[in-house]
């Protein structure tokens, strides 16, 4: 029987010597049971689950640094702290749906950004991380950061082909937004190239432009 529910069909059993507690998958994290995906895939009911070894007390009004709801007023089955930094609190639940989204190649402490310490704990304590790329990754959803600028955004374009065929020479981007580019030319004068990207200070790029010889 499942000591959780009461049911029958309860498959999962304490690895603890001595303790013979079974209980379902879907009703550990109701019974406080922990079921770690790493190694042997141990499992421990609520009395021998594994639990954080800091010496830490999350201060007064401290919230999960995830979902910025209240946590427990010390660490416990549902409230877990960065071993690390021991700043970051978060809820099981939410460093659950984090690492799910995150998968093994983003997962870290939200805080401090460490994995080193984070992740082995995090396992240990019976949370899954996905041994995949994170979701917002998908689809190549940045695909377009990989593209680069292929046109002169100069005010008066000089090369001979026109801006649109700008890269063929080249090009010089703007070291502010990184989108503004001219292309890099020989020297025969001097122009300046203003770019101005919305919300920022504007750049004005001193630079050196081809008057008049083509590529």
């Amino acid at each position: 029987l499942c000591v959780v529910c009461g049911k029958t069909g309860a498959s999962i059993t304490c690895a603890e010597t001595g303790c013979d507690r079974s209980f379902h998958l879907p009703c550990a994290s109701e019974g406080e049971c922990v079921t770690q995906y790493i190694h042997e895939y141990s499992s421990f009911c609520w009395e021998h689950h594994p639990q954080q070894a800091v010496e830490a007390v999350p201060a007064q009004d401290t919230t999960c640094i995830i979902c910025m709801d209240p946590v427990g007023d010390s660490i416990s089955y549902n409230t877990m702290v960065c071993p690390s930094c021991q700043h970051a609190w978060f809820h099981r639940a939410c460093v659950q749906e984090q690492a799910l989204c995150a998968g093994d190649r983003c997962f870290r402490c939200p805080l401090c950004r460490d994995r080193d310490r984070f992740i082995p704990e995090i396992l240990t304590l019976g949370i899954r991380i996905p041994l995949r790329r994170a979701r917002w990754e998908n689809n190549d959803a940045y695909a377009s950061l990989q593209e680069s600028h292929g046109r002169c955004d100069a005010s008066e374009c000089h090369y001979p082909h026109g801006r649109e065929q700008a890269e063929r020479a080249g090009l010089q981007h703007c070291q502010s937004a990184g989108t503004g580019a001219i292309p890099r030319l020989p020297s025969t004068g001097e122009q300046y190239f203003q770019h101005h990207q919305p919300g920022t200070i504007r750049i004005v790029w001193k630079i050196q432009v081809q008057l008049g010889q083509g590529l």
